[in-house]
């Protein structure tokens, strides 16, 4: 029995790697799901059970000066993500409609494969985030939807790059996400730098609106695929899959906006200060960011003086 299963594991694994797409050969961690789907077993089990019990007994690190230069350094790595999508198609011969995937091995169709991997390899760098929360021991942070969202992310992307061809209109989430982690690390770098820079951020209660923004946009976009009177996608799943996702995401996030900014259900409330500021306010700036479920899911909790 055991060795009817270990030999059916051997022919998927086998017949995996003869459908991958063979542009990808020599991308680190494309040759195979046994090292991605390791690396993202250990991220979940240290997350959830190794990295708090290491802490238990230990103080919060700080971290400022890393968070600072981590969160910059994301807002650098997606802004050229972005930039990359709209120079390999999104910006110069995408039509944002019925855009079919490219199978050939032209300079376009190969810099949008490596725009893809970038994206790919990006969401194992975020990863980190996880382990600035366990580090600086902000366990209430460390949510199930947050560790299954950066799990479940890059575990899906990579199947869909390895067994679908790279490109096309399924693209345009990956564009549209790196886009908002721009914004979504920039906040969090000038979080990290400190109080005096809470002046700056003015705009964070926006920062919901623009993820909900992200969402409509994806599953408006995706939508279109139903509606037109032709659109030989080749792999029609991925777009179930894409609009089931931003579908799912916007119901969860306009549930937040409901609790947060409406009925006020999660919104905390602290004593204010003889200056008006809050210490509580300062203290999630010093310590880097702002508190959020998942990669992309951002909690700007709006504070109650009384």
């Amino acid at each position: 029995m055991l060795g009817d299963i270990i030999s059916n594991a051997f022919e998927l694994h086998t017949l995996v790697l003869q459908r991958t797409d063979h542009r990808l050969h020599g991308y680190l961690m494309m040759h195979s799901p046994l090292v991605m789907t390791s690396i993202l077993l250990t991220y979940v089990l240290l997350s959830v059970y190794v990295g708090p019990r290491f802490m238990a007994n230990r103080k919060p690190f700080s971290l400022k000066t890393t968070m600072v230069i981590y969160n910059f350094s994301m807002v650098a790595l997606n802004a050229y993500i972005v930039h990359q999508f709209l120079v390999w198609g999104w910006g110069t011969t995408y039509t944002w409609r019925c855009d079919l995937c490219d199978f050939s091995d032209s300079p376009q169709a190969l810099g949008m494969v490596r725009a893809c991997w970038i994206f790919f390899f990006s969401k194992f760098i975020e990863l980190l985030d996880t382990l600035f929360f366990v580090l600086r021991k902000k366990h209430s942070q460390i949510t199930f939807l947050h560790v299954f969202h950066h799990s479940f992310m890059p575990w899906t992307w990579w199947w869909g790059m390895t067994l679908t061809p790279v490109g096309g209109m399924g693209t345009f989430h990956a564009m549209v996400n790196a886009v908002v982690h721009v914004i979504m690390y920039f906040y969090y770098g000038l979080s990290a730098a400190g109080p005096r820079f809470q002046k700056y951020l003015w705009w964070k209660k926006y920062m919901t609106a623009i993820q909900l923004t992200q969402f409509i946009l994806i599953s408006v976009h995706i939508s279109q695929y139903y509606v037109m009177e032709k659109c030989d996608y080749q792999v029609p799943m991925w777009i179930h899959l894409i609009w089931m996702y931003g579908t799912l995401f916007f119901i969860l996030f306009a549930n937040f906006w409901v609790q947060a900014y409406i009925k006020g259900k999660r919104l905390p409330v602290v004593k204010s200060h003889e200056n008006g500021v809050t210490q509580a306010i300062f203290k999630e700036l010093e310590n880097g960011t702002m508190p959020y479920l998942s990669n992309g899911i951002v909690l700007l909790s709006k504070v109650k003086e009384i």
